[in-house]
């Protein structure tokens, strides 16, 4: 069965503009839910566009809503230290009970010919580490937030965090869900061990036939931990054509196909008056049937 959300990215666009999205999204049950991203700078148009910080802006947004599950694709996991992010999502958590899903991502790393994550990660006082060293500490982050959401105190000794007598108060409601998105090879064995939704963008950023390919190899890393593939929900990204909504359909319908159901509708900014009913009338409803 399909899901759908919408994703809203703050670039060059006002809290006003956001709220006003997320709100009419809010009184639409075809839509179930709503996500940001975090990134610091912009990833396109003039380096100076304003773009707002994504959890700041995700707490406003989840007081004035009151029924979409919402969350980040993708929490980047360099930015913040995950003790922090535990901590933040708790209290997140306690405005909008229930309804918060922690994305999470490795993040930037070094990349041949990237200057995107240099950019933004310098001008922030980041670290760029290598992929390796990127899943290694995702796996450890995923650890230290699901022991703070259900555990009373403990240590942690990994490789790249060291925590002592933690505590965590008020815990979440219930254990918000844990999106991880990526598609690596390491990193999807992350997604089978820890993940409740894995999330990968869908066209144009990748192809259907590499789509399907990793969606077979999160199954049989599934199936090494002896873990239910099914117990996974797959997800992705889909950008919205305002001029061609069928096209969007058609994609999604083929994203559908090869075992992806969490379908997230990339509304690009700026956003036309009565865009959420428009996914609504014109994407939604009529894949879902």
């Amino acid at each position: 069965m399909l899901s759908f959300g919408i994703k809203t990215v703050p670039v060059g666009v006002t809290y006003t503009d956001l709220l006003r999205v997320w709100q009419e999204a809010d009184e639409l049950p075809a839509i179930e839910h709503a996500w940001l991203w975090d990134h610091l700078l912009p990833l396109f148009g003039p380096v100076d566009t304003p773009i707002h910080e994504g959890w700041t802006m995700l707490t406003a947004l989840a007081a004035r809503t009151e029924r979409l599950s919402f969350g980040h694709l993708v929490t980047g996991n360099i930015t913040r230290a995950p003790a922090l992010l535990a901590k933040m999502a708790a209290t997140v958590d306690a405005v909008a009970p229930g309804r918060l899903v922690l994305g999470l991502g490795v993040g930037g790393t070094r990349q041949p010919g990237d200057t995107l994550v240099a950019r933004e990660y310098g001008a922030y006082g980041l670290p760029v580490v290598s992929p390796g060293e990127g899943v290694s500490r995702l796996a450890e982050s995923c650890q230290i937030i699901k022991r703070m959401w259900t555990e009373d105190r403990f240590d942690f000794d990994g490789r790249h965090h060291r925590l002592r007598d933690v505590v965590c108060e008020p815990k979440p409601a219930r254990r918000p869900p844990l999106l991880i998105g990526g598609w690596g090879d390491r990193t999807l064995g992350v997604v089978a061990e820890h993940a409740d939704i894995w999330n990968v963008p869908g066209p144009p950023h990748n192809s259907l036939e590499f789509l399907a390919e990793r969606n077979r190899a999160l199954d049989e890393r599934c199936a090494a931990l002896g873990r239910d593939p099914a117990s996974l929900t797959r997800s992705t990204q889909v950008m919205v054509s305002y001029e061609d909504p069928a096209a969007t359909r058609a994609v999604v319908k083929e994203l559908a196909a090869i075992g992806l159901t969490h379908i997230v509708l990339n509304l690009r900014p700026p956003f036309p008056e009565g865009v959420a009913r428009w996914a609504a009338d014109e994407i939604i409803t009529p894949s879902s049937g």
